[in-house]
């Protein structure tokens, strides 16, 4: 029987949510899990990965149980055994044999948080990317406004992204400022490596009038990764939903 869950995580501590050998990811601290759980080994999907040191609120995986499962139960036990990692299962529900985790999301939503103060981050140190001179919002805005639609976005994907082609459609890309943050939130169906990251890092460039938008749309019209700017730190990013 197939499982859906939905997951939380602070990435800090892990390789990012995949399996790595002799090390700890989300991935592996799921499966251990459900192993234990379930005495058996049991395999998790999730509807995409997260690198080291980057979190999740809305993370949705599946796995196949050999038994019906009373979810209020499962979670509970599950996340015992997951201590003392920060991971928790949020909600499970039990769903048709053919859901696919990963193959059937049709948008998925990402945050990036910037602490926009003169002082570093305490309580928020590795959840924020900390930018100490006062960002532009408005002109942040007018740069993402350029990104939505479907494109060649090989400006903002990462060397090593192991994509078919650069050519996305991205759906939203908004930014705003709330209280002590700056938030940029973007959703599309799926993202190449590092995207969002490298949109973050080109869009604060913007803020900090360090490129015009003239400059932002030459970049990015560019096609090439040379031409972009920094790819913003992992600690700020945060993997919100999963729409199916």
């Amino acid at each position: 029987m197939r499982y859906k869950i939905t997951l939380e995580y602070d990435g800090t501590p892990f390789v990012g949510w995949q399996e790595q050998q002799n090390q700890i990811s989300v991935q592996s601290v799921v499966e251990k899990a459900l192993k234990t759980y379930l005495r058996q080994e049991t395999k998790v999907v999730a509807s995409g990965r997260t690198d080291t040191g980057v979190h999740a609120l809305g993370q949705v995986a599946h796995f196949d149980s050999p038994q019906k499962l009373n979810s209020r139960k499962a979670i509970y036990s599950l996340n015992a055994l997951m201590r003392p990692y920060p991971v928790a299962i949020r909600k499970m529900q039990k769903v048709s044999d053919d859901f696919h985790a990963r193959f059937d999301a049709q948008k998925r939503t990402y945050l990036y948080r910037i602490q926009n103060t003169a002082f570093p981050p305490v309580l928020n140190k590795n959840r924020v990317w900390h930018v100490n001179q006062k960002l532009d919002i408005k002109k942040m805005n007018q740069a993402a406004q350029m990104l939505i639609g479907k494109h060649d976005f090989s400006t903002f994907r990462a060397a090593n992204c192991q994509a078919k082609s650069p050519i996305k459609t991205l759906d939203s890309l908004v930014v705003k400022r709330v209280g002590e943050e700056v938030q940029i939130t973007v959703s599309a169906k799926s993202f190449l490596y590092h995207q969002v990251r490298n949109f973050a890092g080109a869009l604060v460039k913007v803020g900090l009038n360090r490129w015009s938008l003239d400059d932002f749309e030459k970049a990015f019209r560019a096609c090439d990764r040379t031409k972009g700017a920094e790819t913003a730190p992992a600690q700020g990013l945060y993997f919100m939903k999963v729409e199916y």
